[in-house]
């Protein structure tokens, strides 16, 4: 333990006291109990049509109905708490990251003690390998500091008397006391935490899905307007209208949508991770479609995040192995210092160490005298090099040049430039040349930008790193070179992010910042990263995307983890969510087409006839036969789109109108068809209308799946089996009688041929209105 002459540290009594003050070393989690979040699945929108169809079913007496939809209310929620459980477990990570032991000064004695009992004013030491539970302000010593995951900023930082120390920065070299300054949620790291607590994405789809309903339940309320007319005109009792009105609502709720949105991200999620990507929050797959923006992490992210050697400048009589060779002698790989590890490996891979002199004698970096220093023997010759800043050895050598404008070239791009000197049998330094180092970008990120953009996904670099460096590495990997200095940070924000290329010296409240936005301005954001420094931002986005070698809280916020290198399976996961997001809106079309079909075939027959055509029981199983065989949607087999796919809801709705149209053409000749010339008694016409809406809704399936001929392409095994299956237990339901009157085999069998007969004949309609509203 370091020697406590100078350090006086807090008695147990007053660090008590400051623990009341200012509370423990942790950061406060926000953990709902699990039976709320489960019951919070029941209020919403979507639930409450439910519930209140539910309760419409009790007060009518109708019990049966009432437990069959319960059940599909209970099955939505228990399907989406279980797979969202895991997505709000980043600050769990942040608190173990602060459960360390440190080396206290207490009662002028050196103890450790779990970092969770530091206060303010506490006197601690760090050494080489640790992990600075606080932030401090440092009383002696020196270190050599690895911020990256906290700051962005890729180069290490050697920090002395008086300098500050984040928490969580790592010590990769050196030893030094220093006194507390700021503990859990009040240090930067701490801060981060709190941001990630208040982040929070939206999803988008239960907006769309309530846009959908409040468009149905328009026409419903328009339709059963019309019909209460109707009844009072004609004399229509309430108690036969109400049911009416209760099937139209059942009708207009979309019930296994959410379902078959979590069915299809969750077989979205299996596929994503063999290809690498693991999936924390369903409802990033979702969002990953629309994305039309992603602000990527520069460090360890689009780069490496290790130092390279990039560039080598010799001065006369030397070239650039002797710079090279005489570099490496000014190194030492025990230090582990990043800036020596990487000349060494770059000497090495030219094979310029094969034969290395008697090393006398090393002064590592020392941040005051700016330089390292080696001496070496080899027989009677004596031989000095020293490595350091280049005005620093440019002002140690005998018979200097002017090196400033190489220093100023080769450090354009932001690369850390060191001056290398070598002194021979005592004749003084003379300078061999400069040598640049950066961290290089990852051999994919090029090609993986250009992707992207292909793809019609904006991409955007955030860096703590100065303006000079992220501009280049910006350029190199094709992102672009407008960069948007710190100073101009809050101005573009306010009007104009998208008019930049690079946000450089940003914070974690920054990258938070940028990612609102950029939301308050329409775009569907994600976000990429592998710090601590990233975590708030990761989760703000709606999608938020950690890398392989990110941090544990940085994976803990995100909703997608690369477990390759790089960021090349993002480009996958956005391929397979667009590929999610076309069988979602075959599933929401389909839908769409069949309540617009039931709605106005309902109504307006009540209207014509004075009786209505089906049955609330057969309604509700027309609501299992129909909607959830349909969830085989999930599987099927599509193309992903080459432009963030983004629904346009009157679009929508409008082409399913028209497809619709076509289908109550059919409806209504099967049912004056049914009545007129084959004399069908009510309770059989009432089987072969369901029957009909249960094949037209198959049909529908198939019609809308392809943008092109519907025998273009195959659909999955799966779809098709679901739907082999569907059409024979209703044809065996109908023609025994199972919960409904038997009607004949042949009658059955005609709907058949007269259903496919019907998707042959509109199919070269459907692509003609596709087209013309953009699908």
């Amino acid at each position: 333990m370091p020697e406590a002459v100078a350090l006086q540290g807090l008695t147990s009594v007053i660090a008590k006291q400051r623990l009341l003050e200012y509370g423990p070393n942790t950061v406060a989690e926000d953990r709902p109990h699990t039976w709320l979040v489960f019951l919070r699945k029941f209020w919403a929108p979507v639930p409450w049509m439910l519930e209140a169809t539910i309760a419409l079913q009790f007060a009518l007496g109708k019990p049966d109905e009432a437990a069959i939809i319960a059940a599909l209310l209970v099955f939505n929620a228990v399907l989406g708490f279980a797979h969202e459980n895991r997505a709000n477990n980043a600050l769990a990570m942040l608190k173990s990251r602060l459960e360390i032991q440190v080396r206290v000064l207490r009662d002028k004695v050196w103890q450790k003690l779990p970092a969770q009992e530091l206060v303010p004013g506490d006197v601690v030491h760090l050494r080489m390998g640790d992990l600075a539970p606080a932030d401090i302000r440092l009383l002696d010593g020196k270190l050599l500091l690895d911020q990256s995951a906290l700051t962005g900023e890729s180069l290490p930082v050697e920090a002395g008397a008086e300098a500050s120390v984040h928490a969580g920065a790592i010590v990769k070299r050196g030893e030094a006391s220093g006194e507390v300054t700021a503990t859990g949620a009040h240090t930067f790291f701490g801060r981060t935490a709190e941001l990630v607590r208040s982040a929070k994405s939206a999803s988008h789809l239960e907006t769309l899905i309530v846009t959908i309903v409040k468009y149905l339940v328009t026409l419903d309320a328009i339709l059963v307007a019309a019909l209460l007319t109707y009844s009072w005109l004609y004399g229509i009792p309430l108690s036969a209208v109400l049911p009416f009105a209760l099937i139209l609502l059942v009708a207009s709720v979309p019930i296994a949508l959410p379902a078959t949105y979590t069915l299809a991200t969750a077989l979205g999620a299996l596929e994503l991770a063999r290809n690498g990507v693991l999936v924390t929050r369903l409802s990033a797959i979702e969002e990953a479609a629309a994305m039309d923006v992603l602000a990527s992490d520069k460090t360890g992210t689009i780069t490496q995040n290790r130092l390279a050697l990039t560039a080598l400048r010799s001065y006369a009589p030397y070239n650039d192995n002797d710079l090279l060779y005489w570099a490496a002698l000014a190194c030492d790989h025990s230090t582990q210092d990043p800036i020596d590890l990487a000349i060494l490996d770059a000497a090495h891979t030219r094979g310029l160490l094969s034969q290395v002199p008697q090393r006398l004698g090393f002064i590592p970096f020392d941040p005051e005298t700016k330089r390292s220093e080696a001496r070496y023997g080899q027989g009677d010759t004596r031989l000095r090099v020293v490595k350091g800043a280049p005005r620093v050895v440019a002002a140690l050598v005998v018979d200097g040049i002017d090196i400033g404008s190489d220093v100023e070239k080769m450090g354009a791009d932001g690369s850390r430039v060191l001056a290398i000197a070598i002194e021979t049998a005592g004749n003084g330094l003379k300078l061999a040349g400069l040598v640049a180092l950066q961290d290089p970008p990852r051999e994919d990120a090029h090609t993986l930008i250009k992707d992207l953009q292909e793809l019609g996904v904006r991409v955007l670099m955030v860096s703590g790193d100065g303006p000079a460096t992220a501009r280049a590495v910006a350029e190199q990997v094709g992102i672009g070179k407008r960069v948007c200095a710190p100073d101009d940070l809050d101005d573009a924000l306010q009007h104009g992010v998208l008019d930049y290329d690079v946000f450089a010296r940003v914070l974690p409240e920054d990258k938070f910042r940028l990612v609102q936005a950029l939301q308050r301005s329409g775009h569907v954001v994600g976000m990429s990263g592998d710090g601590v420094n990233d975590a708030p931002a990761l989760k703000q986005a709606e999608v938020g995307i950690a890398v392989a070698n990110a941090t544990d809280v940085a994976k803990a916020a995100a909703s997608l983890v690369l477990t390759n290198p790089g960021l090349g399976d993002v480009k996958a996961a956005i391929e397979t969510s667009r590929c999610i997001n076309q069988r979602m809106l075959t599933y929401t079309m389909n839908k769409i087409i069949k309540t617009l079909e039931i709605a106005v075939f309902l109504s307006v027959g009540v209207m014509l006839t004075g009786v209505f055509v089906i049955t609330p029981l057969l309604i509700v199983l027309l609501l299992f036969t129909n909607d959830f065989v349909t969830m085989s949607i999930a599987t099927d087999h599509v193309s992903f789109s080459r432009k963030p796919e983004r629904w346009n809801i009157p679009n929508l709705m409008q082409t399913s109108g028209i497809l619709a149209g076509f289908v109550l053409v059919l409806s209504f000749a099967v049912f004056f068809a049914g009545r007129d010339w084959l004399h069908l008694p009510l309770n059989q016409l009432q089987t072969l209308i369901f029957v009909m809406l249960v094949f037209t809704g198959q049909g529908n399936v198939y019609l809308v799946r392809e943008r092109r001929h519907f025998w273009q392409s195959l659909p999955s095994r799966w779809m098709l089996l679901a739907s082999l299956l569907d059409i024979v237990v209703v044809f065996v339901f109908a023609t025994r009688g199972i919960l409904m009157t038997a009607i004949p085999i042949g009658l059955v069998a005609g709907l058949v041929a007269l259903v496919l007969v019907y998707l042959v004949a509109v199919d070269f309609i459907k692509i003609r209105v596709f087209r013309h509203f953009g699908f």
